[in-house]
C-alpha cells in the first residue's frame, strides 16, 4: 500500500509538470475502464472517475422518480426517449395549474431553493424584475400548444443572482394531458 501511495504522489508530480495539452493526452491513457470499480493510478483521475459516477447515479436516481410517478398518474410518455441525450440540473414536476409537485436534487442546487418551499409553488417564483415579459407570454403559449418545446428564460435564484435556464419542457399524458415536466439546466 505504501508503495502504491508513492506511485500516486510521483504520478500526480509527473503530471502537474505537463502543458494542457499532454496532460489530455496522457488522461486518455490513464481514465480507468468501467470494469475498474477502484483504479489506483493518480487521485486526479480517481476523482473525475469517482465524479461521473455519482453523477450518473443521481441522473439515474432522478429518472426512477420520475418514472415511480409515471406509474402512479398512469403516465404513457416515453420516458426512456424523453431522457435520452438530455443534459439537466433540475427536474420540475407540476400538475395542471403549473403547481410544483416534486423537484429533484438539482434544483436546490441550481436555484438555491430547498424542496419543500418549491412545492405548490408555480415556477413563476423564480422570476424576477428582469426577466423578459415577450419570453414568460411565448413559454405560456407554448404550455398552451401541448407539445414539448425548448425555450430560455432569466430567472434568479434565493440569493438575487439571475441564470439564463434552458427549459426543456414536456406535457404528461394519460389520455389527456394530466402533469408537465421541466428538465431545466443554468446555462
Amino acid at each position: 500500500m505504501k508503495n502504491n501511495l508513492a506511485n500516486m504522489i510521483c504520478l500526480d508530480l509527473f503530471l502537474a509538470n505537463k502543458n494542457k495539452q499532454d496532460y489530455a493526452l496522457l488522461k486518455e491513457l490513464l481514465t480507468p475502464s468501467k470494469s475498474i470499480t477502484t483504479p489506483i493510478i493518480s487521485f486526479d483521475f480517481y476523482i473525475d472517475f469517482f465524479t461521473e459516477e455519482i453523477k450518473n447515479a443521481t441522473r439515474k436516481k432522478d429518472i426512477y422518480a420520475v418514472k415511480d410517478f409515471a406509474t402512479k398518474f398512469k403516465w404513457t410518455n416515453n420516458f426512456n426517449e424523453i431522457f435520452k441525450n438530455q443534459t439537466f440540473d433540475a427536474i420540475v414536476l407540476t400538475n395542471k395549474k403549473q403547481e410544483i409537485i416534486w423537484v429533484n436534487d438539482g434544483f436546490k442546487k441550481m436555484t438555491g431553493y430547498s424542496k419543500n418551499y418549491a412545492i405548490n409553488k408555480t415556477p413563476s417564483f423564480l422570476q424576477g424584475e428582469n426577466t423578459c415579459e415577450k419570453t414568460k407570454t411565448l413559454i405560456r403559449k407554448k404550455i398552451n400548444t401541448n407539445k414539448p418545446f425548448k425555450e430560455i428564460i432569466l430567472n434568479y435564484k434565493k440569493d438575487k443572482t439571475p441564470y439564463k435556464c434552458e427549459i426543456n419542457f414536456y406535457p404528461l399524458t394519460y389520455k389527456n394531458t394530466t402533469h408537465f415536466m421541466a428538465l431545466e439546466r443554468a446555462l
